[in-house]
């Protein structure tokens, strides 16, 4: 998440992906100020102009906030409220709008008193190290950014290579910059690259990479698959964890691990599902949790966030995941929600 200190009450924000919108839903409350741009109709006042017509403009405009949601799970973020300021005269202040904050839209939070817990969440994404994913073979390739916990697929490229038993006039250098740039349309500065597949194309493609892109360059051994599979493949392997180790999709595919060990010990440290997870909480006992997006989507919105909020206050550790991994779909197999204990709870 882009960040800027306007004053002590006021911060702007930009949302960079699901994770950022998820911390926002936590974040904007119940008659906090929203600032932002959207566009609105207003009725045409000419000559000879139709009475049912009006003009789209856009206007900037602040709203006390009376309710807040995910729209469409984790990819928009509905504020709605009255308009308290506008940036045009025909827009009569107490009239009701409704921003619909977007990936890449910035907005104004403006607050009375901002709470520890919130500056942390506005802060929890900004110093975290993104990876561009790349499982590359002489036949295909597939490329994907990793950010926090969620996969970001881009279309599998295909080198067009007619394999061994057909002669080709195959170009593997022009592969490889079909490759780069694609790669270049996702990359940002500070990504490490993790370059993985069967073979040696892996090697020679990282080296080809070395001479034009200026950045972290790793090859990895053992994924001898290519494409959006080898991604999969990866994201599921305990090379991941090493490498990855620092990243939170480890962090978070360790806990999953560890709670499937517990489970099969019959330990009472760890929770499944919301209610589990809820009880223990109320007794101060959640070291670290891991929920999908589906417990957002099957559960009431404000309990969950009011439970994120509550868990995280009390020091515990918080890890979202989605569908976009593997690790989102076991969570979402466990209920939706799981969690690690300091100690362990009868039933």
């Amino acid at each position: 998440m882009i960040t800027k200190i306007i004053d002590e009450n006021s911060i702007s924000v930009i949302p960079e992906d699901s994770e950022d919108l998820l911390n926002l839903r936590r974040i904007i409350k119940e008659n906090d100020k929203v600032i932002g741009d959207t566009t609105r109709v207003l009725k045409q006042d000419k000559d000879y102009s139709r009475p049912d017509k009006g003009e789209r403009i856009k206007i900037r405009i602040a709203l006390i906030v009376e309710k807040i949601s995910l729209d469409g799970a984790l990819d928009r973020l509905r504020v709605s409220g009255t308009i308290s300021e506008s940036s045009n005269e025909s827009v009569p202040h107490g009239s009701h709008h409704s921003f619909i904050l977007k990936l890449n839209d910035g907005i104004t939070i403006v607050k009375k008193k901002w709470l520890p817990i919130e500056k942390k969440l506005l802060e929890s994404s900004n110093n975290q190290v993104s990876f561009v994913l790349i499982a590359i073979d002489t036949a295909d390739c597939g490329i994907a950014r990793l950010r926090g916990t969620h996969i970001e697929f881009m279309p599998n490229i295909y080198s067009g290579s007619g394999g061994k038993r057909y002669k080709t006039t195959f170009n593997i250098e022009k592969f490889f910059e079909h490759v780069q740039q694609a790669v270049s349309s996702i990359f940002k500065e500070g990504d490490m690259m993790v370059v993985f597949g069967p073979g040696e194309t892996k090697k020679r493609f990282a080296n080809f990479l070395e001479k034009s892109q200026k950045c972290k360059i790793k090859v990895v051994e053992g994924i001898d698959s290519g494409g959006e599979d080898g991604i999969y493949t990866f994201t599921k392997s305990q090379t991941m964890h090493e490498i990855m180790s620092d990243s939170k999709l480890a962090k978070a595919a360790s806990i999953i691990d560890e709670i499937m060990i517990l489970a099969n010990k019959k330990s009472q440290k760890f929770t499944m599902g919301y209610n589990e997870t809820f009880n223990a909480n109320q007794m101060g006992a959640v070291e670290s949790m891991v929920f999908s997006d589906r417990a957002i989507q099957d559960n009431n919105e404000q309990q969950i966030v009011d439970l994120l909020n509550d868990v995280e206050s009390k020091g515990a550790k918080i890890y979202s995941v989605d569908s976009s991994t593997d690790i989102g779909l076991r969570v979402t197999g466990l209920g939706g929600i799981v969690s690690l204990l300091r100690y362990s709870i009868e039933p």
